[in-house]
This record gives structure tokens, sequence and C-alpha cells, in this order.
């Protein structure tokens, strides 16, 4: 028997305005803004919120919005996307691809701005049918890590009713009409590290009167990967990656520093101090190896924790979700290696949900070489690729499992 909560949603959403939400899709990917510049999808989200009946606010946290439904008695249930996009070339060959050089909504943001407006205007139109507070949340700076944070730290909750429940969702490779749900660990906390190494520069001519940062640098990127090899237990699940290596100016000079940044992705705190005591301790003794004039420095930088979804929440969105979908729709892809900062709005206290929505068009992932899901999977290109592109089909999907979520809560 279906709930009323999935009944109602598939009222909603029975008649959305899909050339609408197409048209702002095409638009927002045509323009991506990187993280606290993104002025243009902020405007255009308020402006969307306004007219639907929100209460709405601009300028929280740098670029984030709001907007506030108030309709009678009963819970507070928040809907967040995040708006930033990457320094990504984009490589797809849209026809309504990035107009900006070296920009790009490579990990989707712009669906999830537009998923995010449809449900807003779909659930306004609709309040007849459901009671309580509907809050919406425009997130600058997820990439960066540090939007969720930005707004929380701007008075958030001041501005807002302090929600009962958190709800966000993330766009995902996979054959697209899938839907991810995992009670628990769902993404991992992520870490940026940098090292400065300080050599001695001179002539490219003259070595032998140097301390070349670039070759300790090579060192230790490769030394660099033994910590996951042989520091870590295979049990523990872990990521460092070597994103970054700067260093020089010219072909005949050796430059004096060199810089390392790095991101690890961890699932539990001690994994994390200890691969960063690791990273500290080789960088330490290699540029001890190599005669550097002074030890490198090691900062952490942007650090944002796990998102951890409260089982009982996710139990009841992943419920109605597969009372809306399917069954079969809905799946459990367990815990991922990717981070989000979408916890930081929870600050710790509040329940929340967050889920996937699988998004590879149909001919790509038919044409992905592999024999099973897994190795499809990998072939197929995913979130920061500069091939990165949703299929359009996922757009109505991905309002109704939103509004859908709410409903869960604000349908008797």
């Amino acid at each position: 028997m279906t709930s009323a909560a999935a009944r109602t949603a598939l009222d909603l959403t029975a008649d959305l305005p899909l050339d609408a939400l197409e048209d702002l899709y095409r638009d927002l990917h045509r323009h991506p803004e990187p993280a606290f510049r993104e002025h243009r999808t902020a405007a255009g989200l308020a402006k969307s919120l306004t007219a639907a009946g929100f209460d709405t606010a601009e300028g929280i946290g740098g670029t984030g919005v709001t907007g506030v439904l108030r309709n009678g008695d009963g819970p507070i249930v928040l809907l967040r996307a995040d708006m930033d996009a990457l320094p990504v070339e984009e490589q797809t060959g849209l026809p309504y691809a990035s107009e900006t050089p070296g920009l790009m909504h490579a990990c989707g943001h712009d669906m999830h701005v537009t998923w995010l407006t449809g449900a807003a205007q779909a659930l306004a139109a609709g309040r007849d049918a459901w009671s309580g507070t509907l809050l919406v949340v425009g997130q600058p700076a997820e990439e960066s890590g540090e939007g969720a944070a930005a707004m929380v730290a701007d008075g958030l909750y001041d501005r807002l009713p302090r929600p009962d429940v958190l709800l966000g969702q993330h766009v995902a490779p996979g054959p697209a009409g899938l839907y991810g749900h995992h009670p628990g660990l769902i993404l991992s906390a992520t870490t940026d590290v940098d090292i400065v190494v300080h050599g001695r520069g001179g002539h490219g001519s003259r070595p032998e009167t140097t301390v070349d940062p670039v070759v300790t640098a090579a060192y230790l990127v490769t030394r660099l990967q033994t910590v996951i090899s042989r520091e870590i237990a295979p049990r523990e699940s872990a990521v460092l990656t070597v994103g970054r290596i700067e260093a020089g100016t010219a072909a005949n000079i050796i430059p004096a520093t060199a810089r390392i940044s790095l991101n690890l992705r961890t699932q539990s705190v001690a994994v994390r101090d200890r691969m960063v005591a690791a990273i500290r301790r080789i960088a330490a003794g290699e540029c001890l190896a190599a005669g550097c004039p002074r030890e490198p420095e090691v900062t952490l930088g942007n650090d944002f924790p796990a998102t951890v979804n409260d089982p009982e929440t996710d139990d009841r969105i992943a419920g109605v979700h597969r009372e809306v979908f399917g069954a079969a729709a809905v799946f459990d892809p367990g815990p991922a290696m990717g981070s989000e900062d979408f916890a930081q709005l929870a600050e710790g206290k509040l329940p929340y949900c967050f889920w996937f929505v699988t998004s590879t068009p149909a001919e790509v992932w038919d044409a992905a070489e592999g024999e099973d899901l897994m190795e499809k999977f990998d072939a197929v290109p995913s979130n920061h690729s500069p091939l990165f592109a949703p299929d359009l089909s996922v757009l109505a999907p991905g309002v109704r499992t939103l509004v859908a979520g709410a409903l869960a809560y604000l349908v008797g």
C-alpha cells in the first residue's frame, strides 16, 4: 500500500515544467561560477524562490541563498543544493557547454540547483497537501569545503528556524534512474595538506652549488604512496592523492622551493591523524637526507568531516523513494571515499539524509567497457571529469526525490 507521502509526491510532480527545467539547467551549465563567486546562480535561485512565495535572503556566508515557506504547524524540513563549479576545462562537446574558459560544472551542482528550484516550486504550488515549514538553502563553496561552515558562522540559524531534518542529494555516475541510500557513513572526511620543500637555488649548470627541491619533491611524491600501502591497515579505507606540484620558473634555473599539495580521504579520525603524522615524518626525513637548509613546512588546509546519515532518517527517506520509483531503483552503494561539507549544516546535532541520483546516459553506459556493474562504473565519466555530462532524463526524477523526501515529514 502506497503511503500518503508517496502519493502526494507523485501528484505534485506529475506535471513538472520539463522545458523550463531543461532551459534552467542548460543556462546554469553554460555559466559556471567558482566558490564564493556564485553571484549569478544565487540571484537566479533567489528570484525563483521569491516568485514561488518563499521569504528569501541572499548573501549569507558570502553568496548563500535561503528561502522559507511557512505552511502551518508541522515539522521543519531543510532542502539543500550546492552551487559552485570547478576549475576544469570542459571537453563534453555539448551544445550548452561552459562558456567560461577553464571553468565547468564538472560535479553536477548545476543539476543540484535545478532540482532544488523545481522541488521548491512544486512544493509551494502544492502547499494545500502538506503542513509544516520548508527551508531551502543554496549553498556556496562546497568544492572548497568552506561554504556550509561559512553560512552557519554567518548566522544561518539565526535567520532561519532550526530544522528538524536536513535532506540533500548528489548527482553521480551510474545507469540513469537509480537512487543510492546508505544508513550511517556514506561519504568520507577530507583533509588538504600543503608541503613546502626549501632548497638552495642556483644555475642549472652548477647543481653542485645548490640543494635541488624538485628532486626532493619527486622523492616525496613516491615515498608518500607508501603511507597507504605500508602504514594503514588493509581493513581501513583511505586515499592519499598528490594533486599539485609547483616549482621553478625556467628550465635552466634550480628553484629555491617546491610545493606539493595533497588530499586525504579517511573514514575515521584515528586513520587521518596517523596519515598526517606519517606525512610530517616522511617530509622531514626526505629533506634531511637531501641536505635542505630548512625543515619542510607542512600545513593542514581545508578539513571537513565525514557524512554520516542518521539511520532512522535514511530508512524513512529510502522507503518513500522505493514507493515512488520502485524497490529495484533504490540500492545501497556502501560508503564512498568522496567527501561533502553538507554535514556541517547539521552542526553535529541535527539528523540528516544524503543520497545519490545516478545520471549516466544510457548510450554512454551501454558503450562502456566492462562485464559487470563496477567495471562499467569505473569506465564512464565521473564527477570532476571534463567529460562529466548528466543525462537530462534525470531532471524530473531528481526533483521528485527531493519532493518525496520532504513530504516524508510534511505529510501526516
